[in-house]
């Protein structure tokens, strides 16, 4: 069995929690992926922080049983022992998610995993910390920017995002989960309107006056509204069915 074979298989175990800590318990990960167990960084009674290991294992324990969502947030924290600073009496993990990005990359091609998935994992890493931020006020610019830089990994970016929030305080939890609510449903709302704008009636403005005889003005706007309606309606039509179509709805307008 390769090392990817079997980090894949602690991950998708039934209880991946318990699969994740025997393997960390036992110097498993050790051998197969070094970097994991740093994770468990010496804690100080000056600069307290979590125990990125535990939040991580818990994080995991969250998700979905999906191999892509699971690799992404097994690493979503891994560059942070190498980005650790004190700054002002706290800790920061400055650029972390990029170093991650890098470090997954590194690791998952020298475990054998095939590349479409190391790109896929490394890509969720390094956006894993971009929703930060959400709460301050994002401009509809920024929220298409998330969802395009996502892509198709949009779905499981919003679910590791959902799961990296492991705090027992419920009001602040509720309150993250509501702010990926509202990201959600702006981005569907964005995207409707997007898809709108970018429709195209089967005629533009100079066939429909051209066809119909008329100069510039309301009746040519008019008309291609009732196209753009046509197309959403009933979708792409021959232009001979079109003008048939036109015909028939100009000859009831109001002249």
């Amino acid at each position: 069995m390769t090392a990817a074979d079997r980090l894949s298989e602690i991950l998708l175990a039934d209880d991946v929690a318990e699969s994740l800590w025997a393997a960390v318990d036992s110097g498993e990960f050790d051998e197969i992926l070094p970097e994991f167990p740093v994770l468990r960084m010496e804690q100080d009674p000056i600069h307290k922080h979590k125990d990125v290991l535990s939040h991580t294992i818990a994080v995991v324990a969250k998700t979905s049983p999906d191999l892509v969502l699971r690799l992404a947030t097994l690493f979503h924290d891994i560059g942070k022992p190498k980005t650790r600073s004190f700054e002002g009496g706290a800790v920061t993990f400055r650029h972390h998610e990029v170093v991650g990005a890098r470090m997954a990359r590194k690791r998952m091609a020298q475990m054998g995993y095939d590349d479409d998935l190391i790109e896929a994992v490394s890509e969720l890493v390094r956006l894993s910390g971009r929703f930060k931020g959400y709460a301050d006020g994002w401009s509809d610019s920024a929220v298409r920017r998330y969802a395009r830089d996502a892509g198709p990994f949009l779905g499981r970016l919003n679910e590791l995002v959902r799961c990296d929030c492991t705090t027992r305080n419920k009001v602040k939890a509720a309150r993250i989960q509501d702010a990926v609510d509202d990201l959600e449903r702006r981005i569907a709302i964005l995207a409707e309107a997007d898809r709108k704008a970018a429709e195209r009636p089967g005629m533009d403005g100079q066939a429909v006056m051209e066809y119909l005889d008329l100069p510039p003005g309301p009746g040519v706007g008019r008309a291609l509204k009732f196209l753009l309606e046509l197309k959403r309606t009933e979708g792409d039509m021959p232009r001979d069915e079109l003008e048939r179509r036109l015909d028939a709805w100009w000859a009831e307008q109001p002249k």
